[in-house]
């Protein structure tokens, strides 16, 4: 949150005062003849935390104002001191003028507070057919919006920076892991468009969601609807909204919508998490596959040696908030009976908590990438260990006739052979490989090797460099095409 957005009177428990002492009227208090203890204040407020609400709450606002002005609830002048209210109150909490305090308990009521303070009798007509339910569901539904598609944004920028570095690194082969053993060789640009295509899958799962987010919620008031004859399709005009809640009991116990946004960000997360990982132990004496920037590395008090991947550590470590934030929401939710219970006050702190971790991370991630760095001499004087060529060289006795399950087993043998020698395949002599079995030949050699075996490969999607290449230049049309739908 900006500065600029920051309370001038933050709440706090030690500023509590025991007892019960009547507070200012509120705006359900008619029915009670007793203020709300200062305790309570403190323990129910959410203007800490759901003040960054306050521009789509003026938004929404705006919106419903011009359409009671629309069905002729409100009249033209009563509409333009509203809207002209509105505007200057979030000119005032953008500049840092306008207070906050926990009386007012939220940011809703913190806006109409100040509404009826500037403009009179006029500014209590606002909240006409509509309640805190469906108003807090609609302010969400807004951000959420909005966050998906900043979110979005920083993907792509992401998976632009992968292709960003496929041609340069083209030439380079890299052993690919299974169970974290040495498997099979391929091109570094392979395992870029690995990611993108990770992220890709985050895209669309968050276009699916930003579907059923896009929903207004917004006239159903407190649960059972209005009398007032409003216009929904009117407000969800004015907000973009696509689709009009049809059930008004749903709309505000409906929280689907953030479990499910919550869901694509830890996706988002774990993939996230993934590269990190990959990426620590690629650092490492041990593989030195990659130099990470030093602008994003940090060293050791103790030893003048060390520069660690604390930002790699980092997004790992966030993703465990991230993961525990869709919990607590799956939790909160469990076992709410229909309409508006106060739990739901409690799903703001997380899913704000994983949109802000996801950006942050997703700000740092595609700089990373693109200043990291591959070292090739330490990849390639350690790319033939691990016998990653055994695959194709099974491969080519099954194109010969050879059942699978007994090519397996010769080229087994002669690998088991090589290991106990501490040589890769290709330096066994022919007779070695005769011994095992008659029908090798001198073409063998031609085989084996981990640029031989990258370049035997034919499959849709895999390895094999022209399929690579077809692949990079689909994602750089694709990513064109997207950025200039961004723009």
């Amino acid at each position: 949150m900006s500065s600029s957005q920051k309370s001038n009177h933050s709440p706090s428990a030690g500023s509590a005062n025991s007892g019960s002492s009547p507070q200012k009227t509120k705006a359900w208090s008619g029915v009670f003849t007793e203020g709300t203890d200062r305790r309570v204040e403190l323990f129910t407020e959410s203007i800490s935390i759901d003040r960054r609400l306050y521009a789509v709450d003026i938004r929404g606002s705006i919106a419903h104002a011009q359409m009671l002005w629309d069905v002729g609830v409100l009249s033209e002048n009563e509409f333009h001191q509203i809207k002209e209210g509105l505007l200057e109150i979030r000119r005032q909490i953008e500049e840092n003028r306008f207070s906050f305090n926990i009386e007012f308990e939220d940011i809703h009521m913190h806006i109409e507070h100040a509404l009826i303070e500037m403009i009179g009798d006029v500014g209590r007509k606002l909240h006409t057919a509509r309640s805190r339910n469906d108003q807090v569901v609609t302010d969400l539904r807004l951000w959420i919006r909005e966050a998906i598609d900043r979110i979005d944004r920083r993907l792509v920028d992401l998976q632009a920076a992968f292709i960003g570095r496929c041609d340069d690194d083209f030439d380079v082969i890299l052993p690919g892991y299974t169970h974290m053993q040495r498997a099979q060789p391929v091109i570094a640009p392979h395992i870029w468009l690995a990611y993108c295509e990770k992220f890709d899958r985050d895209r669309q799962r968050l276009a699916n969601c930003r579907s059923r987010v896009n929903v207004l919620g917004l006239g159903a008031a407190a649960l059972a609807g209005t009398s007032i004859p409003i216009d929904r399709t009117k407000t969800a005009e004015y907000l973009g909204f696509e689709q009009i809640a049809a059930n008004s009991l749903d709309v505000s116990s409906d929280r689907d919508f953030v479990l499910e946004t919550a869901f694509c960000l830890t996706e988002i997360a774990i993939h996230l998490s993934t590269l990190a990982e990959e990426w620590i132990l690629w650092s490492t004496s041990e593989f030195n596959f990659i130099r990470l920037p030093q602008a994003f590395c940090t060293g050791s008090s103790i030893m003048p040696q060390k520069m660690n991947p604390d930002v790699l550590e980092l997004i790992r470590g966030k993703t465990a908030r991230i993961v525990g934030n869709l919990q607590t929401l799956l939790v909160l939710t469990k076992s709410l009976p229909l309409a508006y219970n106060r739990d739901l006050q409690e799903d703001k702190p997380p899913i704000f908590d994983s949109f802000d971790t996801i950006e942050t991370v997703l700000m740092l991630a595609a700089p990373l990438v693109e200043g990291t760095a591959l070292n090739r001499e330490s990849i390639a004087d350690k790319l033939d260990r691990g016998y990653l060529d055994a695959t194709i060289l099974m491969e080519s006795l099954i194109m010969k006739g050879i059942p699978q399950r007994t090519a397996h087993e010769i080229v087994g043998r002669l690998v088991r052979l090589a290991m106990e020698r501490e040589i890769p395949l290709v330096k066994l002599p022919l007779k070695e490989f005769h011994e095992i079995y008659e029908g090798f030949d001198y073409n063998v050699f031609s085989i084996l090797g981990a640029a031989n075996a990258v370049a035997a490969m034919k499959s849709y999607g895999s390895t094999a460099p022209n399929q690579v290449r077809t692949q990079i230049n689909n994602w750089k049309k694709k990513l064109d095409q997207v950025y200039r739908e961004l723009r």
